[in-house]
Formats: C-alpha cells, structure tokens, sequence
C-alpha cells in the first residue's frame, strides 16, 4: 500500500499534459509498486497444512510448497468473480505484495484435453465475467496470466470458434487496460512442445498482444527454463519479423525442476522448479500452477479432479520422485 500511494503520487507529478489525451496501456510497473510477490494464504496446501499438522509430510509441504509466492486461479468456482478479485487484490495490497491472478473462464476451455473442461456459457457471459475480474483489481498492483492454453488448444475449435477466441481475448485486454492500469497482463502462449513458434507468434497477435504487456510459457507443464526461454526468444524473433513488435514474458517454474518426460497430464518423477523471482532468462520465474495440485484424473493423480489439492503427489514433487 505504501508503495502504491508513493507511485502514484509520484506518477500524476510527471504525467505531462498530453497523457490526457491518449494514456498508454500500462501506466504504471506494478514490480516496482510493491515489496516482493504475495504468498496466498489460503492457497490449497496451507489448508492441507493447517488440517493436517500431524501429517509427516507437512512439514516439507508447509517449507518447500504452502510458503512459497504462487498465483491463485480464479473461474466460475470464485463466485462473484468481481468480489474475489478484489479481496485477493486487495489482500496483497495491504500486505505491500504482488499477486498474481489466472484467469481460467474462457467459452469452450480446454476443448481438446477435456479435464478442465467448461468456462463461461457465451462470448457474451465471458466478456461480463472478464470486465468484472479486472473491475475487481482496480488500480492496485497485480500480474494476471490471462487464460491458460486459449491460443495453444485450437484442435478442436472450427474457424468461426477461433474468431470467436481471439474476440475475447482482446476484448479482455482492453478490459484490463481501460480498469487495471496497474496490472501487467501476459496472455498465454503454451509451451515449446505444443505449437510452433511461428504459429504462436501470429496467433498471438491476432488475439490482441499488442495490447498485452506480455505473453506467459509453460502454465501446468513441465519444460526447463532453459527450453522456455528458447522458444519465447524464438516467438519474439517471430513477432518482430512480422510485427514489428516483441514482447517481454514469463516461465512457470512451479514443475520443471526435472523437465519433461513428454506427458502432461500428472506425470510421474516430476519436481518443483526455481520460486519466483524476476529475470533468470525470463522477465520473471512464476509459479503459476499450483505444485500438487491433479491436472485431472489422469497419470500419478488417477481418480482426481483438476485443481484437487493431492499431498502425497505435492509430497514427491518437492524431492522429485
């Protein structure tokens, strides 16, 4: 908070006239707003943590994951997404921290995996939901990795669909600059094993990038750092090739600390990444997946639903096995 009235004050001494006419997107480095990023403190593992204190892997858990900065996903399970939003904001502001939010609603979501399958029942409801999510921030200081695998998973969407897509996904990031002047948005852009950089590049584009402060690489998945920040500098040559234009963008690391064995879908012997920090190739390291939690029921989470807190799974991740 005392970072947020700083900046600002210190912002509207600068604006100089002709930023009334036309302000930029991002106003404001909500990194530089705050005091560090903002650990959840009602994420999944420390309930599990605090529910369990007798559990012998708790303590690990509560070290290595319940403690650690990682953002909160938010969809229709958030309830007034407005409200949610700007309690989670909120809370962090309080705390002079820097949230980070998911944005997890779109119509049609994960149309070809299914695990997560649902979202928002129109372009019409998604639009609603997305205007009120950023209404909710305001102009606190946030990160918000704006839905996860939209662009990647066209498979099994028709062309109509994809134009459909790409609508909202603008239409979102003008909701999140003409609401959010403080919140960086990264719209997601997959990871090097799913769609070639080339492709990326223009799909990001036609979505809306422009309007982004950046793109956002290996959301739930398991590629090393140094994979990501190969593809990302390869989708920036892409973008500026025929853009004109590059991004800045961000790596989950919450599970790529032993790579990928080629699955997705809660594979075996995977381990926790770097924790959040900015640069390290990227122009931040996230933990934008939850560590533990089931990507659905599948692999090492048979019998799980997606986003279901597992402890024993959370338990192998920290040691990698």
């Amino acid at each position: 908070m005392r970072h947020t009235i700083r900046a600002l004050v210190a912002a509207l001494a600068a604006v100089p006239l002709a930023l009334a006419v036309a302000p930029p997107a991002y106003a404001a480095d909500p990194t530089t707003m705050t005091s560090g990023f903002y650990v959840d403190p009602n994420s999944a593992a420390k309930q599990w943590v605090a529910a369990n204190p007798g559990d012998g892997r708790a303590p690990a858990i509560s070290t290595s994951l319940a403690n650690r900065p990682m953002a909160r996903w938010f969809g229709a399970w958030s309830g007034t997404i407005g409200t949610a939003t700007g309690a989670y904001a909120g809370a962090a502001d309080q705390a002079d921290k820097l949230p980070v939010l998911v944005a997890y609603n779109i119509y049609l979501r994960d149309s070809c995996g299914g695990h997560s399958g649902g979202g928002a029942s129109s372009p019409s409801a998604y639009a609603s939901w997305i205007s009120q999510f950023a209404g909710g921030i305001g102009n606190r200081p946030a990160l918000v990795v704006l839905e996860p695998d939209s662009l990647a998973d066209y498979g099994c969407l028709n062309q109509t669909q994809i134009r459909e897509r790409q609508g909202m996904i603008s239409g979102a990031l003008a909701e999140f600059g003409r609401q959010a002047p403080n919140t960086w948005v990264y719209l997601d852009a997959g990871n090097p094993g799913w769609v070639g950089a080339a492709t990326m590049a223009q799909r990001l584009h036609e979505a809306g990038l422009r309007q982004a402060h950046g793109f956002s690489l290996n959301v739930s998945n398991y590629y090393t750092t140094a994979q990501n920040t190969a593809y990302g500098n390869a989708v920036n040559s892409e973008l500026a090739a025929r853009y004109g234009y590059t991004k800045p963008f961000v790596v989950d690391t919450s599970r790529n600390g032993n790579g990928s064995n080629g699955e997705w879908c809660n594979p075996a012997g995977r381990r926790i990444g770097t924790p959040a920090q900015m640069g390290g190739g990227a122009e931040m390291l996230l933990w934008i997946k939850a560590p533990g939690e089931s990507d659905g029921n599948c692999g090492v989470g048979a019998g799980s639903s997606a986003g279901q807190f597992l402890p024993e799974v959370a338990y192998k991740m920290i040691y990698g096995y």
